[in-house]
């Protein structure tokens, strides 16, 4: 899809925030493919949420770029909220410092974002190592919370945007209504679960998250895994069902999701990250008013009946990023399935 812009309409405004932390080296690439970008008036906001280089001060001298000193790691949630706070684009696009855009990429995400129903778009993230292949068609949410990219390491064969359940969020364009509206990322995730949570939320107003093909955006991914990080994702995952799912879905639910907290638990006894498990049930606990009032709002400010978005769900967990052995996960897919079905209806 492609349109051709009279010369006496303004380019669209794009601001795009980007967080640096620590040592990153692509992060000056990132920024001046960024400023390359054909077609939109494009701005940066560089965050620096602890950057241990002098890319900051480098980058802070080229035109176009906007520096935010918070003086600490505020993660990636609130660090986009700031960044996005300090910007005055009518779009804004969400970039990984660990990216990099092709010169259209913004501009045909802004084009897509011109369909009446679509609110959230996400470029198609390649692999630095061979841009061919994905490393994410869009953000998979499973019904019981769980969360991963989609089609990674498959090849781009898609010829039109397609529909997807979450935006990856290390290339994303929404406009600046809309931001407003959802009011920013919830900042107490830190990380992980924040592209879903935006996306979901954005389907439950009654629009589209959509993923585009041939919008590229090159990712320098690597998937690590350390205790934090558990913790953030397991934590983050029960926040995400807890406020995002109604008291019915909950109810009906139940039995699954206590399996797989069961299932979470010897997890982490046997791969030696338990004391990071009990530390999100203890936040959940002593912060539970806090995201019993976030949940009040998500449940108010819904449209889209439970039983339309949550369609978006899938019951299968399909990718290689989840360590499971398949002695256990054919088993488990095949159950959740059989229980989806079963109990959806009553949703």
């Amino acid at each position: 899809m492609t349109s051709t812009r009279p010369r006496d309409i303004p380019l669209p405004r794009v601001s795009a925030v980007v967080l640096a932390w620590r040592a990153e080296p692509w992060l000056r690439r990132c920024v001046t493919s960024l400023l390359a970008s054909e077609k939109v008036d494009i701005d940066v906001v560089l965050v620096d949420n602890g950057c241990t280089t002098d890319d900051v001060e480098v980058l802070g001298e080229l035109d176009r770029v906007r520096i935010v000193r918070p003086g600490r790691n505020l993660g990636y949630a609130e660090g986009n909220n700031v960044g996005v706070a300090a910007s005055a684009g009518d779009y804004v696009a969400l970039v990984n410092q660990d990216a990099i855009v092709e010169p259209g990429t913004l501009s045909r995400l802004v084009e897509e974002l011109a369909t009446s129903d679509v609110a959230v778009v996400a470029a198609s993230a390649r692999l630095a190592e061979d841009p061919r292949l994905l490393n994410s068609s869009g953000t998979v949410v499973h019904v019981l919370g769980l969360s991963w990219v989609g089609d990674l390491g498959e090849p781009e064969t898609r010829a039109a945007p397609t529909d997807t359940a979450g935006a990856t969020g290390a290339g994303l364009v929404t406009t600046r209504t809309h931001w407003d509206r959802l009011g920013g990322f919830f900042e107490h995730y830190f990380a992980y679960y924040e592209d879903a949570d935006l996306s979901l939320r954005t389907w439950r107003l009654g629009l589209r998250v959509v993923s585009v093909p041939d919008a590229v955006l090159v990712h320098r991914y690597e998937f690590s895994r350390n205790s934090n990080k558990y913790y953030l994702i397991e934590r983050n995952r029960l926040i995400f069902v807890l406020t995002m799912w109604s008291g019915r879905a909950l109810l009906l639910l139940a039995p699954a999701l206590i399996g797989l907290e069961l299932a979470m638990l010897v997890l982490a006894i046997r791969q030696g990250w338990l004391r990071d498990k009990v530390r999100g049930w203890v936040w959940l606990w002593n912060k539970r008013g806090t995201w019993l009032a976030r949940r009040r709002v998500l449940q108010a400010e819904r449209v889209r009946p439970e039983s339309e978005w949550m369609r978006l769900l899938t019951t299968r967990v399909d990718t290689p990023l989840i360590d499971v052995p398949p002695a256990v996960l054919t088993p488990l897919n095949t159950v959740v399935s059989m229980y989806w079905r079963l109990v959806r209806r009553l949703v």
